[in-house]
């Protein structure tokens, strides 16, 4: 997320016509067409964050800037050549990383929450605990997962969180 995505077409150094056609899972569809004969590109209904990025005749590239979860969806590059048709496919999947915060509640427990990943982020301790895990699920479709460390010995004083997930993985330490 925030970054930008590229997305290749088969190259060919005969091509008539090529169209990306975006699907997203939010929001409508929308083409991006280039007629070589006229070296011209057309938009039909689609925002600024998709561009249209032909280093030349034969490479083009759907260039997404500043990646939400809306541009999740499907992605087809049609390509119209003297050779014949050619398609690409792409399913696009957004990864968010979570923000992590780690502090302690009023029993003097340490809570540790991964908030608004997708997908959601797994969490665990160290020393290790039979903490309960909540997820929250945000109509965006990130989830945000709180786990509350419960030591299985009293004399615990210093406890580890760790997240991991896909976009990277992190730990905070606390004494409660």
């Amino acid at each position: 997320i925030g970054n930008s995505s590229v997305l290749a077409c088969p190259p060919n150094s005969n091509i008539i016509m090529v169209t990306w056609k975006i699907n997203p899972k939010v929001g409508g569809a929308c083409a991006l067409g280039y007629r070589a004969d006229l070296n011209k590109i057309n938009r039909t209904s689609c925002s600024d964050s998709f561009n249209w990025k032909p280093s030349s005749d034969q490479d083009p590239t759907l260039e997404i800037h500043q990646v939400e979860v809306a541009h999740e969806g499907k992605y087809v590059c049609e390509v119209v050549t003297t050779d014949g048709n050619f398609d690409k496919k792409y399913h696009l999947t957004v990864l968010v990383p979570p923000r992590l915060t780690l502090s302690c509640d009023a029993e003097g427990n340490a809570v540790c929450e991964a908030a608004a990943a997708k997908p959601a982020a797994q969490i665990s301790w160290v020393p290790e605990s039979n903490s309960n895990l909540e997820e929250n699920t945000h109509d965006n479709g990130t989830v945000t997962v709180l786990s509350r460390f419960t030591a299985d010995q009293t004399n615990v004083t210093n406890t580890t969180c760790i997240l991991s997930h896909l976009a990277g993985n992190q730990s905070k330490s606390i004494s409660c």
